[in-house]
């Protein structure tokens, strides 16, 4: 049995279309050039490659391209939209009191920085999901204070795939001052996204999610009404003034193709992942004392995570050696603590150790979700006895 990888809500591999665009940028022969040295043809060329990517997401997003803010990728866009907003507010009126609103189950990209920032003397409330993983917009309703500056919660949660409904939230923050960040880090390139309809202030980016190139992602912001964000990194003012840095002209034109590619091919996409994941949760069901987690309908397409009742969760995932899978976020999965999203929605330490995430992807057939259940059916014959 060949090696299977079902682990893409960690990360995709870079599809052979952008990773050609991107060869073409990295040599002497290519469009190799610093895209802010403005005073000869190699940066002008450059900066037009990273601009043309800029207008490439930002189509993806349904926003306007000066409204996209190069990033390393998603976790310090997070960084950058809570510390920002914070230190903004700060820096107008050092003695105003601040709160924030977000949940026990957003990525720990969220929950470190909102935990430095309760460090640095403002409130943060963090919201409990419901026993399918949703938030709902009435608790984040009952949550806000005359002091909220900031709600702040993921489109699609990275562990279940429950999706939040954003235009939902935003219609509970409409008509007052605070501003709404969404982390779609798993969200865009695999779900239909149009900022404006969704009336969000801020929404991070990550290239390495939608089978773009690691290390690069964006931080959309809002221009009407303009929303002011406090710079984290300094040093030449590069990004309208919001994030220093040179540009990796080769990253940028894989984060701009692979946006291209899945505004041309999402649709399709969606509706074939979509298939390969039922026929995966049917195929493990059928074992029994087998729990899905997260709500069944109200999730992405590609997100599949199950408990498994009887079995140890650390040796099931070294059984599994053939399957690429995880015990959660990636971001955590060197912790042998259970995983703190299964805690949060109701799952006992045993069903929460025992909980696997099956994310399918671009590249996975229906020969692997049948393999993988075949070998999932052996192990779990294994360790049952």
């Amino acid at each position: 049995m060949n090696p299977i990888y079902l682990d893409y809500a960690a990360t995709t591999p870079v599809d052979p279309r952008v990773a050609e665009l991107m060869a073409q940028c990295l040599t002497q022969e290519g469009n190799f050039a610093n895209p802010a040295s403005r005073s000869h043809k190699f940066g002008w060329k450059a900066e037009q490659a990273v601009e043309q990517a800029r207008r490439q997401l930002a189509d993806l997003l349904c926003a306007d391209p000066r409204e996209i803010v190069w990033t390393s990728g998603a976790t310090e866009s997070n960084n950058l939209a809570l510390k920002g907003v914070v230190e903004h507010l700060r820096q107008k009126n050092p003695q105003q009191a601040l709160h924030i609103v977000t949940s026990a189950i957003e990525h720990k990209a969220i929950l470190d920085t909102c935990a430095y920032l309760e460090s640095q003397g403002v409130e943060v409330d963090y919201l409990t999901p419901d026993a399918d993983g949703l938030i709902s917009p009435d608790q984040v309703a009952a949550a806000l204070t005359p002091e909220t500056c900031l709600v702040s919660l993921m489109a699609v949660n990275n562990e279940l795939g429950t999706l939040t409904d954003i235009p939902a939230i935003a219609s509970v923050l409409k008509g007052t001052d605070v501003l709404l960040h969404v982390d779609a880090a798993q969200a865009v390139g695999k779900m239909a996204i149009d900022v404006n309809q969704w009336q969000v202030d801020l929404l991070s980016v990550s290239a390495h999610k939608m089978y773009g190139p690691k290390g690069i992602g964006a931080l959309y912001v809002r221009r009407e009404p303009q929303v002011k964000i406090a710079a984290q990194i300094h040093g030449g003012g590069h990004e309208r003034g919001m994030r220093s840095g040179t540009l990796a002209t080769h990253q940028l034109v894989g984060l701009g193709e692979a946006a291209v590619l899945a505004q041309q091919e999402m649709a399709d996409e969606i509706e074939r992942i979509r298939q390969l994941r039922d026929a995966l949760w049917q195929g493990l069901e059928s074992f029994g004392g087998v729990y899905l987690n997260g709500h069944e309908e109200q999730r992405s397409a590609g997100h599949l995570n199950v408990s498994f009742d009887g079995v140890d969760g650390e040796i099931l995932l070294a059984s599994l050696a053939k399957v690429a899978v995880s015990s959660g976020s990636a971001c955590t999965s060197a912790s042998v603590e259970p995983s703190y999203v299964l805690k949060a929605i109701g799952r006992s330490d045993e069903l929460a150790h025992a909980g696997l995430r099956f994310s399918v992807g671009r590249f996975t057939t229906r020969e692997e979700i049948d393999a993988t259940i075949t070998e999932v059916g052996r192990v779990l014959s294994l360790l049952r006895v």
